[in-house]
């Protein structure tokens, strides 16, 4: 096979390698401010919502949704992203949770990804004609999930209360692998779902 030697050729290729260069150095200044703009503490004083939606997919999100329902500071409380064939009863972190359970906190089984959460937490504030919501995930996912939210729920007032699992290092995320690529991954998610609530605006619009 011959290959390109021209001069024409020789632009073409310098030109490509300077557009990868390019897209690199941009998702890499996007991504440093990503991370610099994660949260980094709890709500100290959450305000009253209207309700409480927990993401499932990490330890300690249902425990700080169940303190947050515990304090008044949400009517009901929403666990979107449970596995089918998960019980109340196999959620449940104490015995003193079973009269939480019984009365204000609804399990969600249609959602298998943070898009799923988005509609399925949209369909059950509707149904109960909330207005406001704690948005109950991991820091590293807190951007994400709220960008989702907004565009399927653009009436609704979003109060982030992110949880801080011990296993991802934000202090020195750069000297911790497993840290360095779970936020590299989330970021590029985070990147494709801003494409695509751009292209599709918010819902109903």
């Amino acid at each position: 096979m011959a290959m390109d030697n021209s001069p024409g050729g020789s632009w073409r290729g310098r030109g490509l390698a300077w557009a990868v260069v390019a897209i690199l150095l941009l998702w890499l200044g996007g991504f440093l401010q990503f991370t610099s703009q994660l949260p980094r503490q709890m709500t100290p004083r959450p305000m009253v919502s209207d309700a409480i939606v927990v993401l499932t997919g990490g330890r300690g999100r249902l425990p700080v949704g169940l303190q947050l329902l515990t304090a008044n500071k949400g009517r009901r409380l929403l666990i979107s992203g449970v596995k089918a064939g998960v019980t109340a009863a196999e959620l449940q972190p104490d015995p003193v949770a079973e009269k939480l359970f019984s009365c204000c906190v609804d399990l969600g089984y249609q959602a298998h990804d943070t898009p799923g959460n988005a509609n399925e937490a949209a369909i059950w504030m509707q149904r109960h004609g909330y207005e406001s919501l704690h948005l109950v995930t991991a820091s590293y996912h807190m951007p994400r999930s709220l960008l989702l939210f907004q565009q399927t729920m653009p009436d609704v007032t979003l109060r982030p209360h992110p949880v801080f699992p011990k296993h991802v290092k934000l202090a020195r995320w750069w000297l911790f692998p497993g840290t360095l690529k779970l936020l590299a991954v989330e970021y590029s998610k985070y990147l494709i779902s801003l494409f695509r609530v751009r292209l599709m605006g918010p819902a109903g619009k």
